[in-house]
């Protein structure tokens, strides 16, 4: 059945109302394919994942590059689709503006939009300068229907400032801005998380699980958040597997790094699934 762009982005929405859903995170069109086979719900983008993918490190692709990637995403998978649009691709409002409305021509039903700078001495935006990047973004999705939905995000901790209480002040400045969904990638303590679900209740937070932890989805769900993501998580442990497969055999002369491969078979059956 193939959904419209209406219907995922409602679709989308509704998720956000109650309970805690994991919304992970493809980087082509084949992995966003096989999550969907496995019962998501929804599915996020991910720069680096996709970055790697195609030769960059994270953050280095161009805005017409990540675009056309949410453009193939989307048209790949019946569920709903946040884009990781990282810092909207501008430094002024104006120019966040025309991205986000560039961003939701693709379809997707979520984007989010960061504070950080990409400047490694000044790495955060100002709170007044973040909200106003933010305000131009409603803006834009208010202008092209509204039903795409926002999301802000609070860079601290990834930017090295790992300091709390400007993290919660900047999600409810983001909150007052028009945000529907609050992000703080990094904090990752169940004290960290309480206090930000908390501080800005009753809008939405996603929560970041990017590696091993001692948390589950039901602890995370006690703890009030509605929706996990894993940012590169699962690229990384792709290529977890394809480099140690790759240095066995460069290195040793070895093909034991092929004990766990897929089976070309079971991938095959999977794939001409979706051609039926």
């Amino acid at each position: 059945m193939t959904r419209t762009v209406a219907q995922k982005r409602a679709d989308f929405r509704a998720l956000h109302e109650q309970g805690c859903f994991v919304i992970p995170n493809p980087w082509d069109t084949g992995s966003a394919r096989y999550l969907q086979g496995l019962g998501f719900k929804a599915l996020a983008t991910t720069s680096s994942g996709h970055a790697w993918s195609q030769g960059f490190a994270d953050g280095a692709q161009s805005r017409d590059v990540v675009l056309a990637h949410l453009r193939d995403i989307v048209a790949a998978t019946d569920l709903p689709v946040n884009a990781d649009f990282e810092n909207g691709f501008a430094s002024d409002a104006q120019g966040v503006a025309e991205s986000v409305r560039l961003a939701v021509e693709t379809g997707v039903a979520g984007l989010s939009i960061e504070d950080s700078t990409g400047d490694a001495a000044n790495p955060l935006f100002s709170i007044d300068v973040a909200v106003e990047r933010l305000r131009a973004a409603r803006k834009a999705i208010d202008a092209a229907g509204g039903d795409t939905l926002l999301v802000g995000r609070a860079e601290n901790f990834f930017a090295g400032r790992p300091d709390l209480d400007d993290t919660i002040a900047r999600l409810r400045a983001y909150a007052e801005a028009g945000a529907d969904c609050l992000y703080a990638p990094g904090i990752k303590t169940r004290e960290q998380i309480a206090a930000v679900v908390a501080a800005v209740a009753p809008k939405p937070i996603n929560l970041l699980v990017g590696g091993v932890s001692e948390l589950t989805m039901n602890d995370i769900a006690d703890l009030g958040v509605r929706r996990v993501s894993v940012g590169g998580g699962l690229a990384r442990a792709a290529w977890g597997g394809f480099t140690h497969a790759a240095r066995t055999l460069a290195e040793q002369g070895r093909f034991d790094g092929f004990a766990d491969a897929a089976a070309g078979s079971e991938l095959n059956a999977f794939f001409r699934s979706f051609a039926e």
